[in-house]
């Protein structure tokens, strides 16, 4: 087994490191503590060609595959988290769910200029009652002529208040029990589309979760996304392919959680001597380093299996369940290694507890991963 990266994806991987060092590292504490959005970096990453990954070159994409998608999140979340799952929402859900299931006119108009980041993309799905259980959302839609009207409250989309676009799921107004949803297209200027809330969350403040509020929203019926009634499978579909940016997400600020941790451990003096010669604090670190480097490994093998067109659901939820725990977990040690100063926002590691949190929440809590990979051992 080859576990090599191409020549291509080291350069790739190297070139959003020393970016994400050199312009990232330096604003990326000042961004969290305002809690402002960062559009001069977006603009930035579609400079190096980046927010176009997931768009095929026929509408200015590089559309490089899910391996190389999940190496940009990785440096970027090591270095910021909110950045990382700014752009892996963009990438993994909001372009690759067009490119999937798009029309030509719909690919031609949103995918061109979401890959030069003249639009940033964003996905909807959740509501207050409709979390892990997506069909019980409340949101509906009801056809006009050439036009659809939408009604409904979303909860918790990621870039809400700064993206020009969603993938927006409803319910049909006349819809049964158990519903089928419809996957639509929504500009944020849409008539009737408010941004109602931006969330006060605990971490990744530079990430800001918005509400919206849809009264009697109209969308030409041009803007639905598949056809009606497909809109779980495209939701699905969608998120299986995004829950390998998520763990790549947690291996990168894992990675950064086991780099705070060791210089720490190095420079912190105790009993006449540094703490990382401590056989306590060793073990720690050689755990910290396991658990992380079977999340990359994860992580990469569900991104391979996507690339090689080969089935990768399970493989999927696997390396997000797997990762994202890991990524507390280290989070956890790490601070415990800084002891009384990890509690202290004067370090990093303070931040990186709480940004890692979501991590096991957010495309799938960890709970609902363990259903979706029991169930294709058990089926």
């Amino acid at each position: 087994m080859n576990f090599e990266l191409n020549e291509e994806q080291k350069m790739l991987k190297e070139m959003v490191h020393h970016f994400a060092e050199n312009e990232i590292n330096p604003v990326a504490k000042e961004l969290e503590q305002k809690r402002e959005f960062p559009s001069a970096l977006i603009k930035k990453l579609a400079e190096l060609g980046l927010m176009g990954m997931s768009v095929p070159e026929k509408y200015g994409g590089s559309e490089t595959g899910s391996l190389s998608v999940s190496l940009v999140i990785e440096e970027l979340s090591r270095v910021s988290p909110s950045l990382a799952v700014i752009f892996s929402v963009h990438s993994s859900l909001f372009c690759f769910s067009i490119s999937q299931f798009g029309t030509e006119e719909q690919k031609s108009k949103y995918l061109t200029k979401a890959a030069e980041a003249k639009i940033l993309g964003a996905f909807s799905l959740s509501e207050s009652e409709a979390g892990s259980d997506a069909t019980a959302l409340k949101t509906c839609f009801e056809k006009k002529g050439d036009t659809y009207i939408l009604n409904g409250i979303k909860t918790w989309v990621t870039s809400g208040k700064n993206a020009n676009a969603y993938i927006l799921f409803a319910k049909a107004k006349t819809a049964s029990e158990k519903p089928k949803l419809s996957a639509f297209i929504v500009d944020k200027d849409s008539p009737g589309l408010k941004i109602t809330k931006v969330e006060d969350k605990m971490g990744l403040h530079s990430s800001l979760t918005s509400e919206i509020t849809l009264e009697d929203c109209e969308i030409p019926s041009s803007n639905i996304l598949g056809s009606e009634g497909q809109g779980t499978k495209i939701a699905f579909h969608c998120l299986d392919r995004s829950r390998i940016g998520i763990a790549a997400q947690s291996v990168g600020l894992a990675t950064r959680c086991l780099e705070e941790a060791m210089q720490y451990s190095k420079q912190r003096q105790a009993f006449g001597q540094s703490i990382s010669s401590f056989q306590a604090i060793q073990f720690k670190i050689a755990d910290m380093a396991t658990l992380l480097d079977a999340s990359r490994l994860l992580t990469y093998r569900a991104a391979y299996l996507s690339d090689e067109g080969k089935p990768y659901s399970k493989e999927s939820a696997m390396a997000k369940l797997f990762a994202s725990e890991a990524a507390n977990k280290l989070a956890y040690e790490a601070l415990q290694i800084h002891g009384g100063y990890g509690y202290s926002k004067e370090f990093l590691i303070e931040q990186l507890y709480r940004d890692a949190r979501v991590l096991t929440i957010y495309e799938g809590t960890s709970e609902i991963q363990r259903l979706v990979i029991s169930r294709y051992l058990l089926r």
